[in-house]
């Protein structure tokens, strides 16, 4: 059986400086694992929930008491939601009270090359913001504390 590589683009929206990572991974992947890859390529702390949204279907951790929630990630892989979808693009949503939303691309699909490890980070631009800054908006106040000493923020906002 030949395994196919996906390389996937991702980029942060909503911040500035840009935020973005491509990786390549198996493209039969189950989502909860891409979950675990994006987090590392990204610098998250895997601290909060998370869903993707392929094509207006959610894909995340299932909650009985909140009904018709999500489908679970843990039994879908990147390669049927893709298929099931049609989709070359999805979006990845981090921390619902703070409203990371992820553009994610898929560039390319091409088979795997013997002797080539199938997960890794091929390029990165821009520091991820740090966890529990509140959100883009946090997170642009956070740049612009730091960068003026006359900030009311300043001080606090180095220390942290």
């Amino acid at each position: 059986m030949t395994i196919s590589i996906a390389r996937l683009k991702i980029t942060l929206d909503d911040v500035e400086p840009v935020v973005m990572r491509r990786i390549k991974m198996p493209f039969d992947i189950r989502l909860d694992r891409l979950h675990l890859m994006l987090q590392t390529a990204l610098g998250w702390t895997n601290s909060h929930l998370y869903e993707f949204c392929i094509k207006n279907i959610g894909f995340g951790m299932p909650n009985p008491t909140w009904g018709d929630g999500p489908l679970d990630v843990r039994k879908a892989t990147l390669l049927s939601a893709v298929e099931d979808t049609g989709a070359k693009s999805f979006r990845y949503l981090y921390d619902f009270g703070e409203g990371w939303e992820h553009s994610v691309k898929i560039e390319r699909i091409a088979p795997a090359l013997p002797g080539l490890d199938p997960l890794s980070l091929i390029d990165a631009t821009g520091a991820c913001p740090p966890e529990d800054i509140d959100g883009p908006w946090g997170y642009q106040e956070f740049i612009e504390a730091l960068a003026d000493p006359g900030h009311e923020r300043h001080e606090e906002l180095v220390e942290w």
